[in-house]
């Protein structure tokens, strides 16, 4: 026994590559196509699979992936809610439902909130699509929309958060100034002079700037601990309001005016409301008793009116129309010319308009009080689950926040007398804010929450803005902006924060709230306008990669965003509109002309390859990015008697192509092409096209004349498309009749197209029984079965996604299985391909299938052994072609190549007893019946698998011939084939095949033929692949498995047992999708 050195395949044999048992078929790939329990490991905190590492959209990932743990509440809903509520909430909403009257004010906020609305589905569709790194909304639009208008919008954006920065800074001086302490107004009183006031503004809130940037300088996270008191002050201050509106619900007694007829008066007191001789009022309307005393003033009596008058008083009904004035009228009840506009050039103490009010200006003032939903998105790189955070925290803000905003409407216009709500300063009850004295228990509650509130809210824009400026640096598409990518030793974006404290300070210049505000909605509303384009981009043009799992958004909700946005930017101010779009348009330009080029696989690009000569000279000669691709198909057609020869692959073009994309349908024609321009070219073109057509598959067809078949292809194969429409995806039918084909060269066609396809790095689709697949008109229900052996670059998922958008397979299921190794987690790699398909947004079933370390069985031995011997009698059949094509027709060489029954008679009648010799093809089984010998092998195969409590019986090697052998020789030939049962050392059963051939062979070569080893274990992954296949798969619909690599060696023998190999992984199954990747990746999981 020690002579006889037995080789047995086990799983102690290269365990560590996985490949050398099970899928040794796929050990030639190994290098550039791991296998799945490989990638999803490598894949499993998901930072690998980022495209493109340079760019800075995948740098911060990795690092912020240990923190996120803020959830919806913390990282979303509450930002939000603190960055809507602002300042203008306190200081000019009540003065909006005075102007535009109950009516017009609830159309003004409802119109605002439906803007931010609309654009939150929109972001909330974009954000969901994929993971959100940290970027935010600029990170959402540049990389849905290209470089060029993402930066465009980039720098509106961040121009709108610092213009914001201004506002809120000058909101809280205003406060200060006019409500807290108005003594410390430097150009005296301002109440006399708006100017005056103005003043004060600009130089109290330059000072409070540069305290403001130099905490920002100096200390981050006390604005960040600051940011939780300002909510708490402003959710206090809204409280306190509500509580006060009902308090106060049949009036309040604390607050009273004077009205001289219908005009309002300011900086009175109450004693002095009288027309009395030498009184207050007399004096000043009568020049202290030295002149006639004003007209309106003789004609008209002096009233005391309660400011707050409380619900039950019906005030409601007096507020329901607006009183919409010009600059310079007086405030008055009522539409009176006489009581509205000035009959003299003294205006004495009466209360006047300070600037002229429509619908739309008081659009623009209030928008950016709704604004502030990006503030989630912003702390995208923070959140445990951005895609979930995002749109539930955005859009609840939004409702909540507009909820509070249209309440408040009808409750101010329902509590407040209507001169009091137009009074802007509250100058007629001695400079007092209307809210703070409304609310309960005390107006400082308001006045601190609101100054606080503010000031966070400050204090948030200019930490942002130099944040967001620096990003857009980095990305380098702004080619000035590059110094403000650098950050300082702390890592403080300090260049970029003094760009923004010298934005700031222009905005701090103008001065006026009422002119600040339009200008800051119009960048803002730019940015919200993108965000709807993109949002209908993606949708319109149906890019593979657009998948959001938010599914509550519509193109139509979208565009009507996108409309909403630009009407109220022309609305409120035509020539800020004009503004805003003109410096897009310029930074867009100029990243177009001068910036660095850049690929985000944008809406742009996709854009672009819908477009007829303009987008063919934008696209790039280049592969595109991963989020752009889509199969772009090259359809090689064999035609037959002017007639495609699998007309049902035009079906499964046009029901690939659902994805839209490009298709080219060509063949390829043998003969002179000088002979064949004419009529046989056209008329094949024609019946392309026509096929084409009535598949309703989109795109050209062609036709190449080649001397040559193979060339031909290689040609169509290298040449086909333009540009960056070049085809990246070839569909290739199987040859169904390659065992029995008069010429081997058919079949090696196929081979040869496929090297042609791997070296072109284009993927590859070969259906194998497409007469059973079905045609476009077909509804089908059931399941797709994806069967991942080694990751390819994500085509197989991707091929069965496009194929459930078209209606026929829209209806059947997804289920992927991959194969794991005796020593793979498979727990953890269920687990890990779950978290992958979920971030892929693909829904499907996930079964990981264990295939153990099997020793190879006699089937697979036998399989081999036949496979080899007919490979032997075909070189020996190319020896003698010469001769036997004098001795008979050669057609019958091959009819017995495809193992009917009728071989051993053709044999025997023309005298080829030598091949005879070398297999019996007909020989009587076991049984006793007159079976082919490949078919009864199959069938014992089936049958033993079969058969309860019995495994396959395993074979060994054997390295020398024995005495026993020697004697078995001579068993008669349904013996041929003899397992003999053994004990291994741990119990089990191990079948040891003796090589014994019929007793009238002659040749000792072939008496003693063993296959070779790795033909065995590549038929052994063949066949093991082909049990958990049927096994699993056998009802399904649609089987897809990744496709083996071609031998490298172009052997005639290695050819042909290539074609066996992937018969056996093939049987029992109706429709199979063989596919092969291109060596790039073609889906993400990310935006």
């Amino acid at each position: 026994t020690g002579d006889v050195k037995d080789e047995t395949y086990s799983s102690e044999n290269n365990r560590n590559s996985g490949y050398e048992t099970n899928l040794y078929l796929y050990s030639d790939e190994m290098d550039d196509r791991p296998r799945v329990p490989t990638f999803l490991n490598s894949i499993a905190d998901y930072s690998n699979t980022i495209p493109n590492l340079a760019d800075s959209d995948t740098k911060s990932t990795t690092a912020k992936q240990g923190s996120s743990r803020m959830g919806t509440l913390v990282g979303v809903y509450l930002p939000c809610v603190q960055n809507i509520f602002g300042v203008i909430l306190f200081i000019r909403l009540s003065w909006v439902v005075g102007t535009a009257g109950v009516v017009y004010g609830f159309g003004i906020v409802f119109t605002c909130c439906c803007v931010t609305m609309l654009t939150a589905i929109s972001m909330s569709a974009i954000a969901t699509n994929g993971v959100v790194p940290a970027g935010g909304p600029y990170f959402l639009i540049s990389r849905s929309l290209g470089p060029e208008c993402g930066g465009a919008v980039g720098m509106l954006f961040y121009t709108g958060i610092t213009l914001a920065a201004s506002m809120y800074i000058i909101g809280a001086v205003e406060i200060i100034l006019t409500y807290m302490a108005p003594t410390l107004s430097i150009f005296g009183d301002f109440s006399k002079d708006s100017s005056i006031m103005y003043n004060n503004f600009r130089v109290y809130g330059t000072i409070l700037l540069m305290v403001m940037s130099s905490i920002v300088y100096v200390g981050v996270k006390f604005v960040n601990k600051f940011a939780s008191v300002a909510l708490a002050c402003v959710l206090l201050s809204i409280l306190s309001v509500y509580v006060g509106i009902f308090y106060n619900f049949h009036g309040s007694d604390k607050l009273y005016m004077c009205s001289l007829g219908n005009r309002l008066l300011k900086d009175m007191d109450l004693k002095n409301c009288n027309k009395a001789v030498g009184g207050y009022l007399h004096n000043m309307y009568c020049a202290n008793g030295t002149g006639p005393c004003d007209s309106y003033f003789d004609m008209h009596n002096t009233t005391i009116v309660k400011g707050i008058r409380g619900i039950s008083s019906g005030v409601f009904f007096e507020n329901i129309f607006g009183n919409f004035l010009e600059s310079g009228q007086y405030i008055a009840r009522g539409h009176n010319l006489d009581d509205i506009q000035p009959l003299s050039k003294n205006t004495y103490n009466m209360v006047m308009v300070d600037i002229t009010t429509t619908f739309t200006i008081l659009i623009g003032i209030f928008f950016p009080s709704v604004t502030g939903i990006m503030a989630g998105s912003n702390r995208s790189g923070d959140l445990a689950d951005a895609q979930k955070s995002i749109p539930i925290g955005t859009i609840l803000a939004i409702l909540s926040t507009s909820s509070v905003y249209l309440s408040a409407v009808l409750l101010f216009g329902a509590t407040v007398d209507n001169l009091l709500l137009r009074d802007k300063f509250g100058q007629s009850i001695g400079g007092r804010l209307v809210v703070a004295n409304i609310a309960w228990p005390n107006e400082w509650v308001i006045l601190v929450g609101a100054t606080l509130s503010t000031l966070g809210a400050g204090l948030q824009s200019l930490t942002g803005a130099p944040r967001l400026l620096q990003a857009i640096a980095k990305d380098d598409i702004i080619p000035f902006l590059r110094p403000f990518a650098k950050s300082s030793a702390s890592g403080e974006p300090t260049r970029a924060l003094l760009l923004t404290v010298a934005v700031c300070q222009c905005g701090i210049l103008i001065g006026n709230i009422d002119n600040l505000a339009p200008l800051l909605a119009m960048f803002l509303l730019m940015c919200y306008a993108f965000v709807n384009l993109a949002c209908v981009l993606q949708t319109l043009l149906r890019t593979p990669n657009w998948r959001p799992r938010f599914k509550f958004y519509h193109w139509t909700l979208s565009f009507t965003g996108l409309v909403l946005c630009i009407a109220v930017m022309f609305m409120s101010s035509w020539y800020f509109a004009l503004l805003a779009l003109g410096m897009a348009g310029v930074i867009y330009k100029y990243i177009e002309y001068r910036g660095a080029e850049k690929e985000w696989g944008d809406g742009m690009r996709g854009l672009a390859l819908s477009a007829a000569r303009y987008s063919l000279l934008r696209l790039e000669d280049a592969p595109p990015h991963t989020k752009n691709w889509r199969p772009q198909i090259l359809m090689l057609v064999n035609f037959n008697a002017d007639l495609p020869k699998y007309r049902k692959i035009f079906s499964l073009v046009s029901q690939l192509k659902a994805g839209k994309g490009l298709t080219v349908s060509a063949t390829v024609i043998e003969g002179d092409y000088i002979k064949k321009t004419g009529h046989d070219v056209q008329a094949t073109k024609k019946e392309l096209v026509r096929l084409m057509d009535e598949e309703k598959v989109k795109g050209f067809a062609d036709v190449l004349v080649s001397n040559n078949t193979s060339e031909g292809l290689s040609h169509l194969i290298q040449i086909a498309g333009l540009g960056g429409l070049k085809p990246n995806t070839v569909i290739l039918g199987w040859p169904n009749s390659w065992q029995q084909s008069e010429n081997d060269r058919s079949w090696q066609v196929f081979l040869h197209t496929i090297r042609i396809v791997t070296a072109a790095k284009m993927a590859l689709i070969v259906p194998k029984g497409i007469r059973s697949f079905p045609d476009s008109a077909t509804k089908l229900s059931g399941t797709i079965d994806i069967w991942w052996i080694v990751h390819d670059g994500g085509i197989l998922m991707l091929i069965p996604f496009l194929l459930k958008q078209h209606r026929t397979w829209k209806n059947c299921k997804l289920r992927i299985f991959t194969v794991a190794q005796t020593d793979d987690n498979s727990i953890q790699m269920k687990k890990d391909l779950k978290t992958f398909l979920y971030q892929l947004r693909i829904p499907a079933e996930v079964e990981v299938v264990e295939m153990t370390n099997n020793d190879i069985s006699a089937y697979t031995y036998e399989r081999t052994l036949m496979m080899e011997q007919r490979n032997q009698m075909l070189r020996e059949l190319r020896l003698n072609k010469k001769e036997s094509f004098g001795m008979f027709n050669f057609d019958y060489i091959f009819i017995l190549l495809s193992l009917n029954t009728a071989c051993g008679l053709l044999f025997s009648l023309f005298g080829l007893q030598k091949m005879r010799n070398i297999i019996d093809f007909n020989r009587e089984t076991p049984t006793g019946e007159n079976t082919p010998l490949v078919q009864s092998i199959i069938d014992q195969h089936h049958r033993k698998d079969a058969s309860e409590g019995r495994s396959a019986p395993k074979v060994r090697f054997q390295e020398e011939t024995s005495a026993d052998d020697e004697a078995k020789k001579s068993k008669p030939a349904e013996n041929a084939f003899d397992v003999d049962e053994k004990r291994t050392g741990n119990g089990e059963k191990s079948g040891v095949l003796k090589d014994s051939l019929p007793k009238e062979t002659t040749d000792s070569s072939t008496s003693t033929m063993r296959p070779d080893e790795d033909n065995v274990r590549r038929m052994h992954t063949a066949v093991k692949l082909n049990e958990v296949i049927v096994s699993r798969s056998r009802d399904a619909q649609l089987v897809i498995f990744n496709l083996p690599g071609p031998p490298k060696d172009t052997k005639l023998e290695r050819e042909s047992n290539y074609m066996e190999f992937l018969e056996v992984m093939t049987e029992g199954l109706d429709k199979v999708l063989m596919v092969r990747g291109g060596g790039r990746e073609v889906i993400t999981i990310y935006s």
